[in-house]
Order: C-alpha cells, then structure tokens, then sequence
C-alpha cells in the first residue's frame, strides 16, 4: 500500500497520529526488526559541514520523532554521536503513555556502538537524557566501559561487535524495534550482513554538490540491495520515503 500527499496538499504540520499508524512496525520476527533513518539531499550528501542537521528535509524532523517514538532503541555510532552532539530522547507525556500502552518503555534509551570506549562521560549523551544511555562494545573493551561509564550508562557485551552481535545484545537487553541513525559505516555494516530491514529516507530539497558521503560507507555490497517502495509523502518541496529492504537474492 503506497500513501502519496501531492504537492499543493498538506503543508505545516504534518498528522503524527496518522504517521505513527503509516510507520508501524511489521509483526515481531525472529530477530530484532533494523529499520535505518536518513535524511540526504537530493544529490546524495549526507551532511553540510559534517552535520545532518545543515539538510533541510521539509516533515523530517516530524517524522524523526514519530520514527524515535516507536523505537525500542535508538542505535548510533560513536562518530556520529560526537558530530551530532547526541541526547538522550525526549518524549512527551501523551508519548510516555502511548509507548506503556504498547509495553514498551516510556523512553527509548540510545545506544552508542563503539569498538573503544573514548566517549566523554560528560558528554550530553550521558548527562542529558531521561533514561541512562546503553553502551554496546567488545568482549575485550567491555570491562573498560564498564570502569569508564558504569555510573551514567550500561554496558553492553556484544562480543566481536559484529552487526549480528550487536543485535543479539539488543535483544538480550529487550530491544527488538532497532532504530539505527547512522553513521555510513555503522549501517552499511548491518546493509552488508544482511540486517537492515527498512530505510526510511528524508529527501531535502537543496544541492550540496562534491564532498559529503552517502549514506552507506565501507566495503561494496555482495550485490546491490533490492528495495520495494512501501509509502511515499510529498510535503512541501521534500520527500519522506519509506522502503522495505529486500534480501540479498
């Protein structure tokens, strides 16, 4: 079922009612469900001077929230928390209620995927949040996270820190609705293993031209992933895609 809302139809506010209904999960699976959140210009940048909040996605912010809202875990690299100068979530009272209502947690913490445990413990992450932020490492690093950040996060022992690791981690903590923002590499890492399950794409109206990434970094892909088009919101001069990945074939 595709949802289209021309140009020249709903401008502002977009419904977050009807969002959250349009951006519900599918019915729990075998492992944790993947789904991926990016904004890009239309020439493919993923950041204006090493920050995603430089591209002007008309709707993404909304749809960010509703997108956190739903979450059991936001998952995040360590770069990207350090350039993005990531928080803790927020959410409303109605959202606490909403979230309850679901069995889930009134708040999604974030979880920082990190091969060594270099974050500043005073960082906003750690002491700007409602909900004490997970910390997913190494067997080897772990002990160190635990001396570093034991009193503002919890650890997490996701063995060699591989994609599958990482979400058996996340499962065992109870976090099975995985919102991964990023960055490249983080998720082209869970692209390559064959772990994401959905992207969610903001398409800002603006070109940025050479420099900024794409939003998959590191090695190429077996071969190229397959998507199938599940929803698609015209709002303003932006596009708010949603696509179901496909399995490599």
């Amino acid at each position: 079922m595709r949802h289209v809302w021309p140009p020249g139809g709903p401008a502002g506010e977009l419904d977050r009612t009807a969002l959250a209904d349009l951006y519900t999960h599918p019915a729990p699976a075998d492992r944790p469900f993947v789904r991926v959140n990016f904004v890009a210009s239309a020439d493919g940048a993923v950041s204006v001077d090493g920050r995603s909040t430089g591209l002007a996605a008309p709707g993404d912010r909304t749809v960010f929230g509703v997108l956190r809202e739903l979450a059991d875990v936001i998952v995040a690299g360590s770069g990207t928390v350090r350039a993005e100068n990531y928080r803790g979530a927020r959410t409303s009272a109605p959202a606490r209620a909403r979230r309850r209502a679901r069995g889930q947690a009134a708040v999604p913490p974030v979880a920082v995927v990190t091969a060594a445990p270099r974050l500043d413990p005073g960082a906003a992450l750690f002491t700007d949040t409602a909900v004490p932020p997970l910390v997913v490492t190494t067997t080897g690093a772990a002990p160190e996270a635990r001396r570093r950040y034991g009193a503002v996060a919890e650890v997490l022992d996701a063995g060699d820190l591989s994609p599958a690791a990482v979400l058996d981690a996340l499962a065992a903590r109870g976090c099975r609705r995985v919102l991964c923002e990023g960055g490249p590499a983080l998720v082209g890492s869970f692209a390559g293993a064959g772990l994401v399950d959905e992207l969610c794409l903001s398409l800002a109206p603006q070109l940025v031209g050479s420099g900024p990434g794409r939003i998959l970094a590191g090695p190429e892909l077996p071969v190229p992933l397959p998507l199938h088009l599940v929803s698609a919101l015209a709002h303003d001069d932006g596009l708010l895609l949603r696509y179901a990945v496909r399995p490599f074939e």
